[in-house]
Formats: C-alpha cells, structure tokens, sequence
C-alpha cells in the first residue's frame, strides 16, 4: 500500500472508525446494488409553458395512475381511480373542493388515508428505507415509516393501523397527513429528473418552472440554445439582452421580464414611444395567446421594432469583432438600399416590408445612437442586477450542463455538427479548431467563464460572445443550423430566404454506424446506449417518428409550446427510464390546472415501448451502482487495515 492510498484510507477511518462500522457499510451497499434502479424522467423544449410541464411532472408521464391501477387493479372504479390521481397531483386544491362537497368528511378521510397510504407503499418499495426516511416530510416522518412499515411483531395490525389513522382524523391532522402523503408520491414516482433544454422563451412562465426545479429533489439540465441565450443576458451581453427581449415582446410575453423578474423596461418603453411614435410598426406583429390584454398591443409592437434593431445593430457589431466566426452573411444592415426598399444577400436583391428605420446610421449601421446606448446601459444594470434572474441563472449553471452522459445515455439538445460525409464539422475556438466532444467541452468551459470569470474581465467578455455564438452560430452545437434567419423573417416576403439549413446530422439519424460513432466519441458502449436529443420538434402529423435505428436515438421534443403544437399534431413526448426499460410518452394539450382539479382530466397520453429488459434492471447496472462497488472496494481494503494493524480501530 502506497503513502497516498494509506492517506485516503485513514481519511475513510473517520467515517467508518471500526471494523463493525466498515462490515456495516459494505452489507449495505451490498443490498442497494441489488434493489431495481430508480425511475428517471426525461422532458426536453419546455419553452416557459410551466402549467403542463408541472402537470407532467405531478403525474410522472403517467407513473401515478400506472402505480394506483397495480395497487387496486379492478378493485376500484375508474371514477375513484381518477379522483384519487388528481388529489395525489393537486392535494391542497382538491381538499378544498372535497370539505364544500362531502357530507361525511371523516369517512371520506378514512377512505382515503387508506388509499394513500397503500400507494406509498407501493412507490416506496423499490428503494431503501434509508432512502425513503430522507424523503418524508419533517412533521409526519415517525407516522408515515409506522404506516408503509409492515411490523411483524404486532399480532393485530389491522387494529394497529386503523388507530394511527383513525388520531389522525380524531386530532384534526388529516388534510395535512393528505397533503403530505400526495406530495411524498409524487416525490418517490420519480427518483431522478433530465431537462433536456430549453425552458425558455415563447411561453409565459419559465420563472415558475426554474422555480419549481430549484425545489426539485434530483434534476440536471442540459442547455439549450434558448436557455444558453438568457445565461448571455443574465452575464449582462448587450446582443443576448437584446434578444431576450425580442423574442419576449414577438410572443407577447413580457410580462415574463416585467412582472416574473422584476426587469424595469419603462426606459425602453418610453425610448420605443418617442423615437417610434410617428413610425409603421406593422411588420412586428405580436403573437400573443388568449390571457394577452391587448391595450398594450400599440405600444409593444413599437417595443418589438425599437429592439429588433438594437439586436441587429448588437449582432453586427459581435460578428464584425470575430470573423473566425464566419457570419458575415448575417450583416445585412449595410446591404439595404432604402430608396429601393431592397436588401442584397449574397447576389440577389429582394424586396423589403419595412425601411423605416429611424435610429439607424446609413453610413454607419451598426452604431447605437447615443439614446439607443443609453436604453441598453439601463437593461444591462437591470439583468445584472435582478436577483431572482441571476438566482435561476447560478442553477442553471451548476445543476447545467452542454451534455450530459449518465447511465449509457447521452444527453444533450441540439446536434454532434458533422459534413455531409458524418465527418465531425470543427469550429474556431479563441484561435484554435474544435470538434465532436472537444467542440462541446471548449463551448462549457467559455459558457462558464462568461459569467465566472469576473476577476478577469478581457477574457470574460471574450466568452461572453461565444455564449452569444452558442445561440446563434453556424456550428453549434446547441443552434445545428446554417443561419438564424430573423432578418429575413421580418423583412422578406420570399419564404426561400426564411429557410435555415439543418446541419447534416439530422439527415443521418436513421444511419446506425453514425450513431455509434458519436457514442464511441464521448466515451459510450455501441451496445444499449442511447442518444436522448431535444431542440427539433418531431412532426408527428406528417408521420415522423421520434425513434431512430431501433431506440439508438430519442427526439423527444413533440411540441410542449403551443407555438409548435401546430406543426407537430401532438403537445410534447416525455421519456421515462425503469427497472423494465424505456417508454417514450406522446401528450395531448393540456387544458389547465384548473380543469384538472375541477373536472379530474388528466393529460391523455400514448406510451410507445422503445426498449424492455428482460432480466429487472438493478442499481448495480447503473452509474450509481459503478460508485458503489468502488466504495465497497475500498471499504474492503479498510477491513484489511483494520484486520492487519495498519489502522488502529476506534
């Protein structure tokens, strides 16, 4: 035994300080690594609709109802079935509508305490009570473990039971036992939750949802394009600001910046209604939903065309400080001749809806009017300064990730960018050439840099443009395509020039040798790996399937915005990982929290089988279970220390 394993040994002698403590540990870890592994939850493109991404994630894609029909099967009606998978996602809510409406409100109690108390049993079998007793609530834990617990020594347990829930509804403590239970299932359903990016933009409440994942016992996240461009915001990035805000006021949904952070926009407002009163904002229409007051429509449309502009004067301005970028096709203000109302891209001129640009400098396009800085000084000080934003923004770093390789899969949102041939395509790094999993890797790091590296300011700005890159640039990996065509989107009727080219990877999913070459490149067996990918909605209605090559790799972005509900036919696929294997789940809309409470609906949703294990699934097949035999190696060499005289015992 060397100096350093000696070392580590006597470090590990602290814990366990004896060899019973050590014999102890070893059985434990013994008996874990032969339990079923815990359930994960896979979600992907949630873009800020927070009321169905909460509901999916109270029911498990499902895993509360499937737990309630194994614990009752056909001994309770599908009505009772459905009203107790709703008071378990909504327990509080549904207890108010249940004391107006129940004549007998103790029986109703007993009933359902019941109830509840065999479902938790069921959710919490597959783990260890060590596991489970850190899990329950602080104010009911002795109640719950006597109830979930099967006690051998008592010779009448029925009457033991019904007298521990018959004090709990005598004491008056029993809405509160409900609630408690409701969430413990909840909690237990899913032992660990992926976001596979994108929990920004488009839809109204991404601050709840990074509120709720905050609170989330077992999450990780790998960043999409959309959330990688509010980390450039929340660093205080002039272009990412500035699209942060376009994208909010294009779907109505500023609010979200306003009301949700606390972001002061009245600067902007009152720079939008002064520079912009007397000014056609037709073109920047919004596209708002039904809970959008249209008082404000005048006025927003006139905030959506005063950023816009800042954003291309912003963009032009990073993209002409590094050509190794190699977006200058995206600097087209400098090509508009307003007398023409054209715009030049590449050799062709096309017809413009809109050249009344007042801020802008014909001579110098791409320069903030004195005005113009000042509005964006004020937003930058607000994004800097908004405590709740940089708050989300910190666990989004250090809960967050560019990919993520966990239990042989690999995680991440948007591509592995490749040429036509399959070869990794490489990208210009600070002056040096990247691709496949370095590609990756160097992007993470200058992501991190750009909001750490305060200390070192030059270089912090330099990586806060490549965060800016890693939302909008032609080979990243998160954006995958040729261009970002907003310019074209606004200004041009010509719908060839809207078009953003995939890069090649998406047209090479269906080949399996590609696939395993991206596996075998981050370190992944080509046997029962898979790729779990966000970021491309799969459009169901046209006949598209979210499974490639057998379940090798799962798009599991079906559309949870409405804004791609459209394209898709269905409102998002969830992913769920077992102990039996893997099931892909297809949602309906979701119609609202409150029909769900009211009218117990649920989201109706279709399980496709991707992969089933033969022989259960345990923690030793899982990375967890990898840590865990390490430990128990370890342990085992503290036995011997202990058991030859190397480490005195305590």
């Amino acid at each position: 035994m060397n100096e350093l394993e000696l070392k580590y040994l006597k470090s590990l002698a602290h814990q366990y300080p004896n060899i019973a403590a050590a014999s102890t540990e070893i059985i434990n870890l013994q008996a874990i690594l032969n339990l079923p592994k815990g359930t994960e939850h896979f979600l992907t493109d949630i873009h800020g609709e927070y009321e169905q991404f909460n509901h999916v994630l109270k029911n498990g894609s499902g895993a509360v109802k499937r737990k309630i029909d194994e614990v009752f099967g056909n001994t309770l009606s599908s009505r009772d079935k459905k009203a107790l998978a709703t008071l378990i996602y909504y327990p509080a809510e549904k207890l108010d509508l249940v004391m107006q409406e129940e004549d007998n409100i103790e029986d109703w109690y007993k009933i359902t305490l019941h109830r509840l108390v065999q479902v938790t049993k069921r959710v919490a079998s597959k783990y260890t009570r060590s596991k489970v007793r850190k899990a329950l609530p602080k104010d009911f834990a002795y109640i719950i473990e006597e109830l979930i617990t099967e006690k051998a020594e008592v010779s009448d347990k029925e009457g033991y039971y019904n007298e521990i829930i018959h004090t709990i509804i005598r004491i008056g403590r029993a809405p509160d036992f409900i609630i408690a239970l409701s969430n413990l299932i909840q909690r237990l359903v899913i032992d660990h939750l992926h976001i596979v990016g994108d929990i920004y933009d488009r839809g109204p409440g991404p601050h709840i949802i990074m509120d709720t994942l905050m609170k989330y016992h077992s999450v990780d996240i790998q960043w999409g394009n959309h959330d990688i461009v509010w980390m450039g915001a929340a660093c205080g990035h002039l272009a990412c600001i500035a699209t942060v805000i376009r994208i909010a006021a294009r779907y109505g949904s500023l609010d979200t910046l306003e009301d949700g952070y606390g972001i002061n926009l009245i600067p902007l407002a009152t720079f939008a209604m002064e520079t912009y009163k007397d000014v056609n904002c037709d073109t920047f229409a919004i596209k708002f939903n039904t809970d959008y007051d249209t008082k404000d429509l005048s006025l927003d449309m006139k905030i959506h065309k005063a950023i816009s502009i800042m954003q291309f004067k912003l963009e032009g301005q990073v993209i002409k400080k590094h050509p190794e970028f190699q977006m200058d096709d995206r600097l087209l203000l400098d090509k508009i001749d307003y007398d023409k109302k054209t715009v030049r891209i590449g050799d062709k001129e096309y017809a413009m809806s809109d050249v009344e640009f007042p801020t802008v400098d014909r001579n110098d396009p791409y320069n903030l009017t004195p005005e113009e800085e000042q509005v964006m000084a004020r937003l930058r000080q607000a994004f800097l300064k908004c405590e709740k934003l940089q708050r989300h923004i910190r666990f989004l770093y250090t809960n967050g990730s560019l990919y993520k390789v966990h239990n042989s899969n690999l995680l991440y949102h948007g591509c592995v960018p490749v040429d036509e041939k399959g070869d990794f395509k490489s990208a210009n790094v600070e002056g040096r050439e990247y691709k496949g999993k370095a590609l990756y890797d160097v992007l993470d790091n200058c992501a991190r840099k750009g909001y750490y590296a305060k200390n070192e300011p030059i270089e912090m700005y330099r990586a806060q443009d490549l965060i800016w890159y890693i939302w909008a640039g032609p080979n990243s990996p998160v954006f995958g395509k040729d261009k970002m065509a907003t310019f074209e989107r606004y200004f041009i009727a010509d719908k060839e020039t809207h078009k953003e080219v995939k890069n090649s990877y998406y047209s090479l999913l269906g080949n399996e040798e590609f696939l395993n070459k991206i596996l075998m490149e981050f370190g992944l067996s080509t046997r029962n790996s898979h790729i779990i990918n966000g970021h491309v909605p799969v459009e169901l209605k046209k006949g598209e399937s979210p499974i490639k090559c057998d379940g090798k790799l799962l798009i599991i972005d079906g559309g949870f915005s409405k804004a791609y509900q459209s394209k898709t036919g269905i409102a998002g696929y969830t992913l769920v990982a077992n102990s039996h294997g893997m099931r892909l789940v297809a949602h309906e809309p979701f119609e609202s929290t409150e029909a769900a409470i009211l009218h117990e609906s649920d989201i109706f949703s279709d399980t496709t089988i991707v992969e089933t294990s033969y022989d259960r699934i345990l923690v030793a097949d899982t990375d967890i279970g990898r840590e865990l035999r390490e430990s128990i190696t370890q342990l085992e060499l503290l036995l011997d220390a202990y058991r030859d005289g190397t480490i005195i015992e305590k």
